[in-house]
């Protein structure tokens, strides 16, 4: 069945919401704001040049995980735009590079089949990633995993996380019995430990969202599954005795409003914001999401709830359901164990990454500090969700 078409026209309404959001934006200011019409015109190129190139040279594939991740990466330079210009502009180069990369590995990688025998490859530059930021990090926030190089600041653990990937599923994709399971049942256990040591719940959450899904794919059985749930409770347990940045974290998850001047000002600023936009919000460019602290990175969620509504807030949530059922449909497709363990990690990965700071943000979980795929400013998290997308839109063209 060709869907060229209706590709197609879920492309013209991705440029409209674009043109129409830019163009709101540029309205609001006086004198009218050209730069806004620019970033428009500029998105809207880069998301149609991409998609004719896919198309054209690689038709066989899912596209609508390109056109799903351009449809955030939108929403999100428009809200960057309408709380940081200069934010905006960095977002958007980040935004070209991430699209070149996803491109690239389209046209460039060869069958992902031949990765299979990299294991010990993976392995090593997993544990280089994951440990680096333990010796030469930087305390941000409480957490301390950012390495800076000058003044360019990046998280080593977002790299990590696509070589793990790697790592699991060439190690997982051969499973027998319960002695597969032990190495890998290590590498994870040490990668969790790093982040521990650096205080990085979000990400210790996601590896162990990426590494239960990825087992229970490979084995099928609900033993394993509870029995990690069971070891990361003791985990979690021994982290809350151990570290107070854990225990300050749990203390305000519980309540937040006796210490909404201090502690908690981040998530009861986050809930004000939430609530004061109700179902519709409050407008693009009429709210005051400029109470809400780090807006554009890990509390971006609730300025588009504050000025878009509640309502957008679920449609950007479906929006990644969608993206992830696409990812996990190139899975079912392919034949290949890892190539087929590559998709769903990537998946699980994304996925994870929404739930945990989506939840940290409406203050169903304990806060973690980290960004919303495609949506929140970030040059490293753009480039790696683009990277895996690409990955998955390499094994949709091989599984067809």
């Amino acid at each position: 069945m060709d869907t060229s078409r209706d590709e197609k026209k879920l492309l013209r309404y991705t440029y409209l919401l674009c043109l129409v959001c830019f163009a709101n934006l540029a309205i609001l200011k006086q004198p009218l704001d050209k730069n806004a019409m620019v970033m428009a015109v500029v998105t809207c190129l880069l998301i149609g040049y991409s998609y004719f190139i896919i198309r054209k040279f690689f038709s066989d594939g899912d596209k609508y995980i390109f056109i799903f991740s351009s449809i955030l990466s939108v929403i999100g330079i428009v809200m960057i735009y309408r709380l940081n210009m200069a934010s905006s502009i960095k977002q958007i180069i980040w935004f070209a590079i991430g699209v070149t990369g996803f491109i690239l590995i389209v046209v460039v990688l060869p069958d992902l089949r031949r990765f299979s025998k990299y294991k010990y490859i993976f392995l090593v530059i997993t544990i280089i990633f994951m440990g680096i930021a333990t010796l030469f990090g930087r305390e941000v926030n409480g957490s301390k995993n950012w390495i800076f190089i000058g003044s360019y600041g990046f998280q080593p653990s977002e790299f990590g996380k696509l070589f793990l990937v790697g790592y699991l599923a060439s190690s997982l994709k051969d499973y027998k019995d319960f002695k597969n399971l032990i190495e890998p049942g290590i590498v994870v256990m040490v990668c969790l430990g790093f982040m521990v040591m650096q205080k990085d719940l979000g990400s210790a959450l996601i590896f162990f969202g990426i590494s239960v899904t990825m087992l229970y794919i490979a084995t099928s059985k609900f033993r394993y599954v509870a029995a990690c749930f069971a070891l990361s409770s003791i985990g979690a347990v021994a982290s809350y005795r151990l570290f107070d940045h854990v225990r300050t974290r749990v203390l305000i998850w519980q309540n937040p409003w006796p210490y909404a001047t201090n502690k908690s000002y981040q998530v009861v600023q986050s809930m004000f914001s939430i609530a004061s936009g109700g179902l519709t919000g409050s407008g693009l460019g009429l709210g005051h999401p400029e109470y809400v602290p780090v807006n554009t990175t890990d509390f971006i969620f609730a300025a588009l709830c504050e000025e878009l509504g509640i309502l957008i807030g679920f449609a950007i949530i479906i929006l990644y359901f969608l993206l992830f059922y696409r990812c996990m449909r190139a899975a079912v497709y392919e034949e290949d164990n890892f190539s087929r363990l590559l998709a769903v990690g990537y998946a699980a990965m994304i996925a994870s990454q929404v739930l945990v700071i989506v939840g940290g943000v409406m203050n169903a979980i304990p806060l973690t500090g980290i960004t919303l795929p495609l949506v929140s400013y970030g040059g490293s998290s753009m480039l790696i969700t683009f990277f895996s997308l690409g990955i998955i839109q390499k094994i949709s063209e091989e599984g067809r």
